[in-house]
């Protein structure tokens, strides 16, 4: 069946570089092509360029100490210490199913941490606390309301669980208010979730959550999601007056928080999309969220059957990262994905359309295979 690209269909474009002999070089161009990077260039550009080098700086130095690596179980992630006796800001689905976890800081020093409350509803967000702490160092939260697109963010994290403390660059590509979101170009990658976004004074803006990858793509391409201050706030609000939930709610933390239902094996789904479905941030399609419990090596199949939309499945891993994807996979226009899952932990199905604005019905199963269910 032919289908026409969308945005998430990308292609990889391989740069093609021609060399010349230097001494054509040396004809052909402008001498200043040949001096060091820097010199000949207006001292109006210079001088911009370090300013914007010279707040880079600044704001790595002020806000690196308060960002801190987060071990939770199999998984990891980041935090933010919001107050010097030890309350760290993170993503619930980073602490998910965790009462206790390691807190690493930016020094080195790992420090006991217990997962003391969770945004309720749809809101990807929890608190860790570590004790017999007095004069850690914080992040100053920005003032709600003022985070504008267009303005330059910076984000630091601990990148795929290895690199602590690595910080990029961008600017804010669009502000959701709608589902308290801020959608980014900085770079943020698996192991940044519950790691800072942050404005040019050093403040907090976001809480990052989670990339974009387009199906057939993998890592970051320029589109992350970061909960917004304006939800920030009130959720440390009710962490200090102790009304915060103690357990993680069901989310799907990649597309905003739409609340997932439960699913059990081998329980037919009967499953509809429709308007008031969840709407996918890249192409604007509707989906429908579902989790389930799964262990590590578990060989799974999720099946995605409709005559009346075109099925599109895509699993999210228990850390909220796009894990496999399917269009075509169980014939016809039908969707399947036939996989091992790789760790324990609450996975996320997204039940899908392939186009925007696809509405109906379908029919959904998860199952495990026959070889594993006689064991």
């Amino acid at each position: 069946m032919k289908k026409t690209l969308t945005p998430r269909h990308f292609s990889r474009l391989t740069a093609i570089a021609a060399s010349l002999a230097i001494t054509l070089l040396n004809a052909a161009s402008p001498v200043e092509l040949l001096n060091p990077v820097g010199l000949g260039r207006p001292a109006r550009a210079l001088a911009q360029q370090d300013a914007e080098e010279d707040v880079n700086v600044r704001v790595y130095q002020a806000a690196s100490p308060a960002v801190v690596s987060i071990e939770a179980g199999d998984g990891n992630g980041s935090g933010i210490i919001i107050s010097p006796d030890g309350l760290i800001l993170t993503n619930a689905h980073v602490v998910s199913g965790q009462t206790s976890v390691k807190v690493i800081l930016s020094d080195g020093t790992k420090l006991p941490g217990e997962v003391v409350a969770f945004g309720e509803g749809d809101l990807d967000l929890a608190a860790v606390k570590v004790q017999g702490q007095r004069n850690l160092p914080t992040i100053a939260i920005a003032p709600a309301g003022s985070v504008a697109v267009g303005q330059r963010a910076f984000a630091i994290g601990n990148p795929f669980g290895q690199f602590q403390g690595t910080f990029t660059t961008g600017i804010v590509s669009r502000v959701d208010p709608d589902r308290g979101l801020i959608q980014t170009d900085t770079a943020i990658n698996p192991g940044n979730s519950g790691g800072p976004l942050l404005n040019g004074r050093g403040e907090l803006i976001g809480v990052n959550s989670a990339i974009f990858s387009p199906r057939g793509a993998a890592g970051n391409i320029g589109i992350g999601f970061a909960i917004n201050v304006d939800r920030v706030e009130p959720f440390l609000v009710s962490v200090r007056d102790g009304t915060a939930p103690r357990t993680a709610q069901q989310t799907s933390p990649l597309l905003g928080g739409q609340r997932a239902e439960r699913i059990a094996l081998n329980r037919p789904i009967e499953g509809q999309l429709t308007p008031a479905s969840g709407v996918h941030p890249a192409d604007r399609s509707y989906f429908n969220a579902y989790t389930f419990e799964g262990k590590a090596g578990q060989q799974i199949e999720i099946d995605m059957t409709s005559s009346e939309i075109d099925p599109y499945l895509i699993l999210l891993a228990p850390d909220g990262q796009d894990l496999a994807h399917d269009d075509d996979g169980g014939g016809d226009s039908n969707a399947r994905l036939v996989m091992a899952l790789p760790v324990d932990g609450t996975y996320t199905v997204l039940a899908n359309a392939y186009r925007a604005g696809e509405t109906g019905n379908y029919n959904l199963r998860l199952s495990l295979k026959s070889s594993q269910l006689q064991r």
